[in-house]
C-alpha cells in the first residue's frame, strides 16, 4: 500500500538478505539513529563518522551516543570511526545526516576523497533545508558539486530520532534520482517497525522537509502565546497550503504534500515537543532570545535559518507565504512574537477565502 500516489512501498526490494556496507556521515541525534536503524535492518557493516573526535571516542568506549541519543545502544555491526579517510575513502554507499548549513562542507571533501569512485557511489542524505547563501535544495547542490554521481536520494518524513533509536514504529519516504537506488536505500532501512516508501518527487520531498521546520516555529509561537488548538490547526492547514504553493512553483507534484514528507512531517513537527523547532517557538513566545533558546535546546534548530531561506525563495518566485513572512519578521527582524501572530491570525490566515 502506498503512502500517496507518487510513493510506493519497498516490500519487493526487501528480501531479508544482508545489505552492503554503508557509511553514515554525521553523528548527531538523527545520524546516530539512522546508523542504528541501518545496522538493525541488516547492513553487513555500518560506519558512523562524526567531526567531534572526543564524542566519537566516547561512543567507541560506551557503545552509545549519550550526548545526542541517550539510552540507545549501538549494534555490534555499527563501527564508530573518527578518521574521515577510513570512513569514506572506499565507501560504496554513503548517507549524509548533517544540518543544511553544513551540507556543502561535507560534499566538497567527499568529492576529493572519493575521486573517480564518485561515478559508482550510491549517495543519500537526511539533510533538510535550503542552502541559505544560494537558495539551493540539497539535491541541486549535490548535482552542482558532484556531477559525476548519478545515484542520489533524500530520506525524509515524520520522524524523531529518539523514537527511531528506540525501535518504535516509523514511516519515511526515500526520493531519488532513479527508482532502483531509491528502492535499495529504502530496503537498507526497512524492518518490521520501520516502513520505507519510495517516491520520484525529490523536489517535493525536499521542500516539505525545508518549509515545515520554519512553520513549526510558528506553531510554537502560537501555542506559547496561548492562542489555543483552533489557532494551531488553522496555522498548520494554511501552512500546508503555503508549502504546496512554493513546491508547485518549483516543479513538485501536488500529491506529495498530502503524504508523509508533506502533511505528515508538518503535523508531527508542529504538534510534538520533541521538535526543536516547535520548542524554539515556545521559547521565543516566553520572551527568550534566539540565542537563549538555542542554548537551552542544545542542538541546531534548522527552522531559524529555514525561515529566512524559505522567505527569500518565495520572494524570488513571487509566491505568497504570509505565515512564513510573519515567522521571518520574528526571527530575522526581531518583531515581537505577539504582534506577528496576532497580525497573522487577524488578517492573513483568512485572506482570500478557504482556497487562497
Amino acid at each position: 500500500m502506498s503512502d500517496s500516489d507518487t510513493e510506493t512501498t519497498c516490500d519487493e526490494a526487501m528480501t531479508g538478505s544482508t545489505q552492503p556496507p554503508i557509511t553514515v556521515i554525521g553523528a548527531g541525534s538523527w545520524g546516530t539513529a539512522l546508523a542504528i536503524q541501518l545496522a538493525r535492518a541488516g547492513s553487513e557493516q555500518v560506519t558512523l563518522w562524526g567531526r567531534d573526535t572526543v564524542l566519537m571516542q566516547q561512543m567507541q568506549r560506551d557503545r552509545s551516543n549519550e550526548r545526542y541519543l541517550p539510552g540507545c545502544s549501538l549494534p555490534a555491526n555499527l563501527v564508530v570511526e573518527a578518521d574521515w579517510g577510513r570512513a569514506v575513502g572506499n565507501a560504496g554507499r554513503i548517507l549524509i545526516s548533517v544540518p543544511s548549513h553544513a551540507f556543502r562542507h561535507v560534499l566538497e571533501p567527499l568529492k576529493v576523497t572519493q575521486g573517480e569512485k564518485l561515478q559508482d557511489l550510491e549517495l543519500a542524505w537526511a539533510t533538510k533545508g535550503f542552502e541559505l547563501s544560494t537558495g539551493l535544495l540539497p539535491h541541486q547542490l549535490a548535482h552542482q558539486l558532484l556531477p559525476e554521481c548519478t545515484n542520489y536520494a533524500v530520506v525524509s518524513g515524520p520522524t524523531f530520532a529518539l523514537e527511531v533509536g528506540a525501535g518504535l514504529p516509523t514511516a519515511i519516504t526515500v526520493a531519488g534520482s532513479n527508482p532502483q537506488w531509491s528502492a535499495r536505500m529504502a530496503a537498507a532501512l526497512r524492518t518490521r517497525n520501520f516502513i520505507a516508501y519510495t517516491s520520484e518527487d525529490m523536489v517535493g520531498v525536499e521542500i516539505g522537509g525545508a518549509v515545515k521546520n520554519a512553520l513549526a516555529i510558528g506553531a510554537g509561537l502560537s501555542d506559547g502565546l496561548g492562542f489555543g488548538a483552533n489557532a494551531r490547526i488553522a496555522l498548520i492547514n494554511r501552512g500546508l497550503r503555503e508549502l504546496s504553493r512554493l513546491g508547485l512553483a518549483m516543479g513538485a507534484r501536488a500529491e506529495t504534500f498530502v503524504g508523509l514528507a508533506g502533511m505528515g512531517d508538518l503535523v508531527l513537527t508542529c504538534t510534538d515537543n520533541q521538535s526543536r523547532n516547535r520548542r524554539m517557538g515556545l521559547a521565543l513566545a516566553s520572551g527568550k532570545s534566539i540565542a537563549e533558546a538555542a542554548d537551552e535546546i542544545g542542538q541546531v534548530v534548522e527552522g531559524v535559518g529555514a525561515a529566512r531561506a524559505v522567505y527569500e525563495q518565495a520572494q524570488r518566485l513571487g509566491v505568497r507565504m504570509p505565515i512564513i513572512e510573519q515567522i521571518y519578521r520574528v526571527v530575522v527582524d526581531g518583531v515581537d512574537p505577539r504582534d506577528a501572530v496576532e497580525a497573522l491570525l487577524s488578517r492573513e490566515l483568512g485572506a482570500g477565502g478557504e482556497h487562497a
